[in-house]
């Protein structure tokens, strides 16, 4: 018996060791959590407010830079464009390219033109004149009516006599909507190979594209646009409102340029909408216009404090003015055409006969 109470009492004080081990593990346990606890941390629930109050007043201080510094995306401003933008883009091999493509195309296109269809123009003196004989570093820009897909290149070819086709570099430069024309790299490099500049949708008038653009017209080149933004949905019947991207190549260009109206007819009936290749013998009549002025609304800038956004606007409404007499004027013409068209060929039948 008292072996066994030995044994008890052995079993006894080894328990209580072991519970006060234990219990002196615990203790520094809960030390080491509580020394943890108390050190700040930026995650912690105890600095939520400091967290949060730093973060707020970074974003404080951004917000208050990009209001002071940047301009908003709903404001206008006058962005200059140096003449050289983008000159690392167009390699020797691309003006080379250009150099072969543009002459080609473009006789081409006046050829078809011309030779399968009947284009009668009125007033085209004054786009030659402006091409061959405006003042040197003049920058040009033409604006126009847009009915078919082939406005640009066709029309604009039948324009031009084939000894100036052939000179790419005074040529015109255009603009086409990045998911028409550069969907991938074929007709990318296609497009950029006869002077046509990418301009995405729904991106504003402070693109790299219209950028592009104004460097051209800084340079001294000839820059043609659609003012409309988009083709006719009812075959031409009537004419969308001017955008106002085109008020900023005019306004924000080093030099305004000089600015000749055109309207046509009848291309619609070559390349109505949904067709996949162009039709023959239609007839199209085409009618230049003189160039359009802006000195009042350039005066009236500086007189009066204008917005750079109503700037806008008023050179567009002018374009979309002259373009809807022009197109008064060209319809008239038009249906003459029609009536007198039929009366020679009978005369000429008579004759014949």
């Amino acid at each position: 018996m008292a072996v066994q109470r030995i044994e008890l009492g052995g079993g006894d004080l080894w328990k209580s060791k072991a519970k006060a081990l234990q219990l002196r593990l615990r203790d520094r346990f809960r030390v080491v959590v509580d020394r943890h606890r108390r050190r700040p941390h930026i995650f912690s629930a105890a600095s939520d407010g400091y967290f949060s109050s730093t973060v707020q007043r970074w974003l404080n201080h951004f917000r208050d830079f990009r209001r002071d510094s940047l301009h908003s995306p709903s404001a206008f401003y006058r962005k200059r464009v140096s003449k050289d933008f983008n000159a690392d883009d167009e390699s020797v091999i691309i003006r080379m390219v250009q150099s072969v493509a543009v002459p080609l195309i473009g006789n081409m296109c006046h050829v078809f033109m011309h030779g399968l269809n009947r284009v009668q123009v009125y007033g085209v003196e004054k786009l030659h004149d402006a091409l061959l004989h405006r003042p040197k570093n003049k920058p040009l820009l033409t604006v126009s009516n847009h009915v078919a897909s082939v406005d640009d290149p066709f029309l604009i070819a039948s324009l031009l006599p084939p000894s100036v086709l052939m000179d790419a570099q005074n040529l015109r430069w255009t603009l086409c909507a990045s998911d028409r024309c550069f969907k991938n790299p074929v007709s990318s490099a296609f497009f950029r190979s006869v002077k046509v500049l990418p301009v995405d949708r729904g991106e504003g008038i402070y693109q790299k594209g219209m950028d592009m653009a104004i460097a051209k017209l800084n340079s001294g080149s000839w820059v043609h646009i659609f003012p409309e933004g988009s083709r006719s949905r009812d075959g031409g019947k009537t004419m969308g409102s001017p955008k106002r991207g085109v008020g900023r190549l005019i306004l924000d260009a080093d030099t305004v340029p000089l600015v000749i109206p055109f309207v046509h007819t009848g291309m619609q009936e070559i390349m109505p909408l949904g067709a996949t290749l162009p039709r023959i013998g239609k007839r199209v009549t085409v009618l230049l216009g003189d160039p359009i002025q802006f000195d009042d609304i350039l005066d009236a800038e500086g007189a009066e404090n204008i917005s750079r956004g109503k700037m806008y606007d008023a050179v567009a409404s002018r374009i979309g003015q002259r373009l809807q007499q022009l197109k008064i004027q060209v319809e008239k013409l038009a249906l003459e055409q029609s009536v007198e068209f039929p009366a020679s060929c009978r005369r000429n039948h008579r004759a014949g006969s």
